[in-house]
Parts: C-alpha cells; sequence; structure tokens
C-alpha cells in the first residue's frame, strides 16, 4: 500500500500545524481539501500531468529537504532502518535513541 492511500488514515487527526508540507505523491483532491478543511495550508506541488494547477510556495516547500535528511540519517543505524523491535514502544526508543546520538553529540 502506498504512503499517500495511509495517510487517509491519519488525516482524521492531523497536528496541529499552519503548513503541510508534502511531495508530488500526495496531490490528489482529497488529500489537498483534508487539512484545508482544519485550517491547515497543504504546500503540495502539482504533478506534471495535473489539469488543474494548484498554487504553492516554492520558498517554503525547498525546506523539505530537512525533513528528508532527518529520516536518511535515522536510517543509517541498521537497527532501525530493518525494524528489529517488535514492539512499537522499543522502536520508539531506539530512534529516540538514534535521534539523540545524530543530532545532539
Amino acid at each position: 500500500m502506498s504512503d499517500h492511500k495511509g495517510a487517509a488514515l491519519l488525516s482524521s487527526q492531523p497536528p496541529k500545524a499552519k503548513e503541510l508540507l508534502a511531495d508530488k505523491g500526495y496531490n490528489s483532491d482529497w488529500f489537498r481539501h483534508a487539512p484545508a478543511r482544519r485550517g491547515i495550508t497543504p504546500c503540495i506541488p502539482p504533478k506534471a500531468n495535473r489539469k488543474v494547477r494548484h498554487a504553492y510556495d516554492k520558498h517554503l516547500y525547498r525546506q523539505r529537504h530537512k525533513i528528508e535528511n532527518l529520516f536518511a540519517r535515522l536510517k543509517d543505524w541498521r537497527r532501525i532502518a530493518t525494524r528489529y523491535d517488535r514492539c512499537a514502544h522499543t522502536f520508539m526508543s531506539a530512534i529516540t535513541i538514534a535521534a539523540t546520538f545524530c543530532f545532539w553529540l
């Protein structure tokens, strides 16, 4: 299942935010309207084959690489990339330790 379909499960209770950054894969009408109904501005560039082009903040979208870099650095840890832990609590603890090591030390 793609992340776009899985996002439908999370769209009912989004966290409090002003903007939502997403890549072109999330450019669908229902995904754009769900956060907009809650006052969150979607920052999603349109796909090349999209008939109706929605405007987006290009400067804000360029900041998305920081989020991608965070996940890339966390996945350098083999335990996190392969998700050895069965329990979600233990997995979250491993992510916390890796994030502390990567970004604080």
